[in-house]
């Protein structure tokens, strides 16, 4: 009798353990919970010809933004992008633009005639956005601090809203 409890005990305790009860956090509608392993690299170059890497955002979690000057709803989208981003100025989130294959000027005369004070990364060569293969413009690519893709969102959303952060600041332990 006391060996089946023993056993019973053991039994119930491994099942206790192999439990998760740190999931990945509930999305907000729009974002799906995307685990797709490492983040691909990359390296480009800013609007003023800096190089950025994403090796670079360790220990952050990334927003990673493809976007083009001809798509109706990345225009929509900007503005609270970058009321977002006022929100989130911190070490622990960054916020990373990359325009699918235009030229500088375009870009710039892009982010100008909407008002952004932001700086885009330019994937001149497309190489990046083929890397990821989003489905649609916009997508965000949200990446955690260790670099693994953990969610994805198709399509333009209004980033400034409480639900997305909200979301954003439980990711970020930003409360």
């Amino acid at each position: 009798m006391k060996a089946k409890i023993f056993l019973l005990l053991i039994l119930a305790m491994h099942l206790f353990t192999s439990i998760s009860f740190a999931g990945p956090l509930e999305p907000p509608k729009g974002i799906r919970h995307y685990e797709t392993g490492i983040a691909p690299g990359f390296t480009v170059t800013d609007m003023d010809g800096e190089p950025f890497t994403l090796e670079s955002t360790r220990g952050k979690w990334v927003f990673l933004h493809f976007w083009a000057s001809w798509c109706g709803p990345c225009k929509e989208e900007m503005p609270a992008i970058q009321r977002m981003t006022e929100i989130f100025d911190n070490d622990k989130f960054k916020v990373v633009l990359i325009n699918t294959a235009e030229d500088e000027d375009t870009i710039f005369s892009f982010l100008g005639e909407i008002g952004m004070d932001m700086n885009s990364l330019m994937d001149a060569d497309g190489l990046v956005t083929e890397k990821y293969k989003p489905r649609g413009l916009p997508t965000t690519i949200l990446i955690d601090p260790s670099g693994n893709v953990q969610y994805q969102a198709i399509g333009g959303r209004e980033w400034h809203k409480p639900e997305y952060i909200n979301f954003l600041r439980k990711l970020t332990n930003d409360h």
